[in-house]
């Protein structure tokens, strides 16, 4: 790898292969580094050996932001054979005694399931999710420009009902909307995805933008075959357009890196300073390092002989289900590991991929997707937490489990070192530092030195799987760098009928 190059990329997650599909299309040679033997970051489906013909996703296995995302709606997924398959019900959230908040991707239908809370529901999210492009070009913006939707009336409109929601549910008034225990925890569960205390108004804008999507027209969909579908297609396409991908390669010195014009890195701000440490501005440097990542998951793989039987079958209509128990139970258990303590009874996430995907059973079984809140660096073995989780509105659960692998949140990083600790946000979700994520400057992905940019989840928007810092790092790289105005077409060509990838 001695040629010149005109960008590399460090780091093969979404947002790393977003910017090098984004570059290959201007025209550029583009060479992305991966330290891994397999590409592609938190989206990878892999086969980890708990059974024959059944594969896991390693970290992010469902995708509400990958058919909102801009970039993946100009990249168009669909046309590249990536099929995201929505279920009926987009989340669950399961409480003791057999009852569950549901949130069907229909509106409707979850305001009549809600009962007494159903119109408040409706009120909160209705307008929300009719407006979802206006929420996602707020919430999924560069942070630093005000998009061109919100200077619309309409857009207007969204924003502020997005604002105010947000407000809302951020503070302690967010238990004045709902009555019931289910519309609450149902809520709640989403605004949990931050890892964060609770209520606090980053964690709000998460529940909002989520729950908003949930019922908006893609739902939250599960890629048929896994994440790495995601992968695959911005692997195609950066091949296509003359770009490659080296695994095994990590870059930890300038002297792992190929001559080149521009790089770009899907990592950490610390191994941007790591590597840049006699070229960084002393301020700029530090700025990096002084980056503060969060609290931690811990994942646990399942293999299951049966579908898992929880108390109320329609949450096993549901693509994603939250384990908590109530609003209150939920907000002590994150307290707890924000102050580095276990919690006895942790929030824990679960996906049944064969809800919507019956193909990624084999034999009659059937992966299933889990992860446990922990404190930063828990070296904790979470399987039984996660077990008894699940058994507790699951009766009978541990009947039906035949395998299972846990990682600690402190050997996350060891299949991807940007999730420090555990932390797979890319960095704790507070307000601040979804604003000024990775430091307060003017331009997010710029890090201080000619030709050097950040695209990962430590830029904004942030976390999930949308590409969308790779899309806007990349259009930085073009402007600046090659003095390219214009963005290119991401859209499939269409060739003699077919379409290539």
């Amino acid at each position: 790898m001695t040629e010149d190059l005109d960008a590399v990329v460090v780091g093969s997650g979404p947002n790393g292969l977003a910017a090098a599909v984004t570059l290959a299309r201007a025209g550029l040679s583009v060479r992305v580094l991966e330290a891994q033997p397999t590409s592609g970051g938190g989206a990878r489906t892999l086969d980890l050996g708990l059974a024959e013909g059944v594969v896991q996703d390693v970290c992010s296995a469902v995708h509400p932001m990958a058919w909102a995302s801009p970039f993946f709606e100009a990249f168009d997924l669909g046309a590249r054979g990536v099929e995201l398959l929505a279920p009926e019900v987009s989340y669950a959230h399961p409480l003791d005694g057999g009852r569950a908040g549901v949130a069907y991707h229909d509106l409707e239908r979850t305001v009549e399931r809600l009962g007494v809370d159903g119109a408040a529901w409706r009120a909160l999210l209705g307008p929300l999710a009719e407006g979802w492009r206006d929420v996602v070009a707020v919430a999924l913006g560069d942070k630093r420009s005000v998009p061109r939707r919100v200077l619309t009336p309409s857009g207007a409109g969204v924003t502020a009902r997005f604002g105010a929601a947000v407000l809302e549910q951020g503070s302690p008034a967010w238990t004045r909307r709902f009555r019931t225990g289910e519309a609450g925890a149902l809520l709640t569960g989403v605004a949990a995805h931050a890892i964060s205390r609770l209520p606090s108004l980053a964690a709000a804008g998460t529940a909002v933008l989520l729950a908003s999507l949930g019922h908006a027209p893609g739902g939250w969909p599960l890629p048929r075959g896994g994440s790495g579908a995601i992968v695959a297609a911005l692997e195609d396409d950066l091949r296509a357009h003359g770009g490659d991908v080296v695994t095994g390669h990590r870059v930890g010195s300038l002297a792992d890196l190929p001559r080149a014009r521009a790089y770009v890195f899907d990592t950490t701000p610390r191994v941007v300073a790591d590597v840049f440490a006699d070229r960084l501005p002393r301020r700029a440097e530090d700025a990096l390092r002084r980056f503060r990542h969060g609290d931690a998951a811990a994942k646990v793989d399942l293999v299951l002989s049966g579908p898992v039987p929880w108390a109320d079958p329609e949450v096993g209509r549901a693509g994603t289900v939250h384990l908590g128990g109530t609003r209150a139970e939920m907000a002590r258990s994150e307290a707890d590991v924000a102050a580095g303590r276990h919690a006895a009874r942790p929030v824990v996430l679960v996906s049944d991929p064969t809800v919507v995907d019956p193909g990624r059973g084999a034999s009659g079984l059937r992966p299933l997707w889990t992860y446990a809140h922990v404190p930063a660096g828990s070296t904790r073995d979470v399987t039984e937490d996660v077990v008894a989780q699940v058994e507790r509105f699951a009766p009978g659960f541990r009947d039906v489990v035949v395998a299972s692998r846990c990682v600690p949140a402190a050997e996350m990083a060891a299949h991807d070192e940007s999730y420090v600790g555990g932390d797979i946000a890319g960095g704790a979700v507070s307000m601040w530092q979804m604003v000024a994520r990775p430091t307060p400057r003017f331009d997010p992905y710029a890090v201080g030195l000619e030709g050097v940019y950040l695209c990962s989840a430590s830029t904004p928007p942030g976390p999930g799987v949308h590409g969308l810092g790779g899309w806007y790092a990349a259009q930085r790289v073009l402007r600046r760098e090659f003095d390219v105005r214009d963005v290119p077409d991401l859209g499939p060509v269409a060739t003699s009928g077919a379409t290539t990838r």
